[in-house]
């Protein structure tokens, strides 16, 4: 039901990692992610440690989805010594293609503990059902 849109992401990520640089509004860091379905529902989780929900956006356009987070460095005194920084900064961002049998219209969202926890219905269209068969002159055949 999902589709990946760019196959380098994880090369970038690899990459952004082993030389430190952030994301920018321009070209965001990716954000680690699951998806699974989970009865009538997709759920993605994304991971983003540290970020306020302020700081997030969560869009739909048509079919693709979209997250942007920016983690903010934290104001420091003017006497602090940074030591060492491995924690990223920046933006980071996500876009997920969405299968037209998902409801766009009913996602709901949560944060919780620095994780991003999406649930995109199953639309109703899209769920099987049973489809009465006719006898041939017009009248549908009950079954008792």
């Amino acid at each position: 039901m999902l589709m990946r849109t760019d196959p380098f992401r994880e090369l970038d990520r690899l990459t952004q990692q082993m030389l430190g640089t952030t994301g920018t509004w321009s070209r965001p860091s990716a954000v680690p992610m699951d998806a699974y379905r989970e009865g009538d529902a997709y759920v993605i989780v994304m991971d983003l440690p540290g970020v306020s929900t302020d700081a997030i956006d969560i869009d739909v356009e048509r079919n693709m989805l979209t997250v942007k987070a920016e983690r903010r460095p934290v104001a420091k005194a003017d006497d602090v010594q940074m030591e060492l920084s491995e924690r990223p900064l920046g933006v980071f961002s996500r876009q997920l293609m969405l299968a037209d049998t998902l409801d766009t219209e009913k996602i709901t969202a949560d944060y919780e503990a620095g994780v991003l926890t999406l649930r995109i219905p199953i639309a109703e269209r899209a769920k099987p059902r049973k489809i009465a068969i006719g006898r041939g002159d017009g009248r549908r055949q009950i079954s008792g």
